[in-house]
């Protein structure tokens, strides 16, 4: 059997998860919530995530009724993500990894989304859709590469929303995605937005742009309601993510589709790449919060993969990167 940690804090989010051959032992997490009409800057992340992770880690080995000397290998998240807080972790699993004699490995944080759905869902090859904050991709696995087939081309999904919520003043905690997901549900008109695919990419800058500079005006005139706004974001946002999946499914041959990511918890954007699968004959999968969320079990799962395929990360090259493509990590543990 072998155990790996996995340390995840590439944005808000600050994780240790443990995994054992595919079983989820532990997968506590912390999350660095601001005020209504904020985001949250690097260094104010860092020094939250520098106050919490060793209370987390021990959180993790308790539930896991593991101690340091069960532990095979430390993954941590090497990028893509925000600065400080990507530092702030490597560091502190560069030190666990020396205290406890393991092995150390530096892990993609888009790898750790798509093999951790696998894992949960049983999705075999499937297309992968990687909504967040940070990062908007379609995915397939080719020749030892998970293979970019679009993406955006500016801002990502999760991040239109969020920056919408600030205009709202939306509340973040859980998160401004959840909340604006319930005040959607609650929406009933719909608002033409701009509608921005080129050909496999997408970009939502210019959406954000529009509503931006638009909503105090409809607002103020009653023309519709904050509802209204956020279930017209939704609807448009979620049709170009459809419709790039379906083009790059029937590029694939695929019958089968993967969301991962933290939009990827959206029930209506579940619910909508349903109906585009059902009429293909194809397959959804999708997990919940627990997962889609940055979490360190994600980070552990894929650590696990990569370890048991004989990958490390020396000392010397476990630095971290603000920018690491899904593309760049060679794929050793598939066929």
């Amino acid at each position: 059997m072998t155990v790996v940690i996995g340390f995840e804090g590439s944005a808000n989010k600050i994780g240790v998860g443990i995994v054992r051959d595919g079983e989820v032992l532990s997968n506590p997490r912390r999350t660095y919530i601001t005020p209504p009409g904020h985001g949250f800057l690097p260094s104010q992340t860092a020094r939250h995530h520098r106050a919490v992770i060793l209370s987390v880690l021990q959180e993790a080995l308790q539930h896991a009724a593991l101690t340091p000397a069960d532990i095979d290998c430390v993954a941590f998240t090497k990028g893509p993500g925000m600065g400080a807080p990507l530092a702030t972790v490597a560091l502190v699993a560069r030190t666990v990894a020396q205290l406890w004699r393991c092995p150390l490995l530096g892990v993609n944080h888009c790898i750790g989304h798509v093999e951790m759905g696998r894992l949960i869902t049983g999705a075999l090859n499937p297309t992968v859709l990687y909504v967040s904050g940070g990062n908007t991709q379609v995915i397939a696995y080719s020749k030892r590469r998970y293979r970019i087939f679009g993406e955006t081309i500016d801002i990502a999904v999760g991040n239109c929303l969020d920056r919408f919520a600030r205009v709202l003043k939306i509340s973040n905690d859980p998160s401004p995605g959840y909340n604006i997901e319930q005040m959607a549900k609650r929406g009933s008109r719909y608002v033409e937005l701009p509608y921005t695919v080129k050909g496999m990419d997408v970009s939502f800058s210019g959406i954000l742009s529009y509503i931006e500079k638009a909503t105090d005006k409809m607002l103020a005139s009653a023309e519709c309601t904050a509802e209204d706004l956020c279930f017209s974001l939704q609807e448009t946002l979620f049709s170009m993510l459809v419709e790039i999946t379906e083009r790059a499914m029937a590029h694939c041959g695929s019958q089968e589709v993967l969301i991962v990511g933290g939009v990827g918890c959206n029930l209506r954007l579940q619910e909508m790449m349903g109906v585009m699968c059902k009429e293909r004959g194809a397959k959804l999968f999708a997990t919940d919060e627990r997962f889609c969320i940055d979490n360190g079990a994600m980070i552990a799962q894929a650590g696990w993969e990569m370890f048991r395929s004989g990958q490390v990360t020396t000392l010397q090259d476990s630095w971290i990167t603000q920018r690491y493509r899904t593309d760049e990590v060679e794929v050793t543990w598939r066929d």
